[in-house]
């Protein structure tokens, strides 16, 4: 009796062990298809290849700002995680002209977050908007007492 209830243990773990990947990421792909369905047309087909930008938690200002700043040959598809900005300001940087940007929701809780993209990266969010096209301070996410806003540079 006590091998078989090993063995149903191990099994059950098994189980686990695989099903939890698959619904990360489900939930991933999901985020991504909400982002290429705001922009309608783009270069990635169906199962596109793309890379995860971790964001920092900022506290009072301390705590490191967050970049992307190597340009790639052609398209990029890049999923920016959540940023948390708590009284104070922080900097989240998009620099790559190629860069597919699709950021998942930002909190600012008296606080300012800037998210300064390149001029012709294109921008979007998981609940499936369209963030500013040109230098505008009504970005999407959650801001109670504080600020959210998109600065367009290298538009030379």
């Amino acid at each position: 009796m006590q091998i078989a209830h090993k063995q149903w243990l191990i099994g059950l773990l098994l189980g686990a062990s695989v099903l939890a990947p698959a619904l990360a990421a489900e939930e991933i792909d999901s985020s991504i298809a909400s982002c290429l369905k705001a922009w309608g047309k783009h270069p990635f087909g169906k199962n596109p290849q793309y890379k995860t930008l971790s964001t920092a938690v900022k506290v009072f200002g301390i705590g490191h700002d967050t970049a992307d700043t190597e340009p790639t040959p052609g398209p990029a598809l890049v999923l920016v995680n959540p940023g948390v900005n708590v009284a104070g300001g922080t900097v989240v940087q998009v620099l790559n002209p190629n860069g597919w940007y699709c950021f998942r929701t930002t909190v600012n809780v008296m606080g300012g977050m800037t998210i300064k993209a390149h001029c012709k990266s294109h921008l979007a969010t998981t609940a499936g908007d369209l963030l500013a096209a040109k230098n505008e301070s009504e970005a999407k996410g959650v801001t109670v007492m504080g600020s959210t806003q998109v600065e367009r540079v290298g538009c030379d």
